[in-house]
């Protein structure tokens, strides 16, 4: 059995791959990142860094034709600016949230569904993706949640004759929880990268960045990373 880890170079990715290699050994694991078209590219270096901290294959996927036509804040060539607010303040204000990448997981899973078949010569294979239960919160990213990952994951089941499974290891769980794991798990959180923005230091003030230093607070954990507030 092979296992493809997508992997975004953050903390909840970057665990589902500590937990693979611990269940499958590195040389069947490998991580795929996806090009496209994001504001910077720390997260395409650190997951790349990540990849070789553990010494195995990493792939990276071009979908940026795809996602061209997204003015979502996420974008490289978007005009609206990375909110500095938690998910709960935006969805007080919106039904969905500027950086809500449109149908991104949809696409992604259905990319490297494809990828695991073509290197893995049709052969079985689980594919990990890190959605959680703070993105699925008032639905703050509707491809994060229970619903949208068990209809999507039957659909690539039956597309690919039952060869490829969908795991989610902690779509019940919240971001305190998914650091948890990882810091039981010495999982190269040093290497990662959460912000929204790009830059030498992450920002402290996007949402992912609000949720990440509250997550390691949570378990009395120093974060590695440094931030500019």
């Amino acid at each position: 059995m092979k296992a493809l880890v997508l992997s975004s170079g953050g903390i909840d990715s970057t665990t589902c791959l500590a937990l693979a290699i611990k269940k499958y050994g590195v040389n069947n694991v490998i991580s795929v990142s996806v090009d496209y078209g994001q504001k910077h590219n720390k997260e395409l270096i650190c997951a790349e860094e990540i990849a070789k901290f553990y010494g195995i294959k990493h792939i990276t996927l071009n979908l940026k034709e795809i996602f061209k036509y997204s003015n979502n804040a996420l974008m490289q060539n978007s005009t609206k600016e990375i909110p500095k607010d938690s998910y709960a303040e935006q969805l007080k204000e919106t039904e969905i949230v500027d950086t809500y990448v449109p149908f991104r997981n949809g696409l992604f899973l259905s990319a490297i569904s494809s990828l695991a078949l073509a290197i893995n010569n049709n052969e079985k294979a689980e594919i990990y993706i890190g959605v959680h239960l703070d993105d699925a919160a008032g639905r703050a990213y509707a491809d994060c949640t229970k619903e949208f990952i068990e209809t999507i994951s039957k659909a690539i089941s039956l597309g690919t004759y039952e060869k490829i499974k969908i795991i989610t290891p902690f779509v019940y769980s919240n971001k305190a929880e998914i650091v948890r794991v990882g810091l039981n798990l010495k999982a190269p959180y040093h290497l990662t990268w959460s912000c929204y923005q790009g830059g030498e230091k992450q920002c402290g003030e996007c949402a992912t960045c609000i949720d990440r230093k509250e997550a390691f607070k949570q378990n009395e954990a120093i974060d590695p990373v440094a931030y500019k507030r």
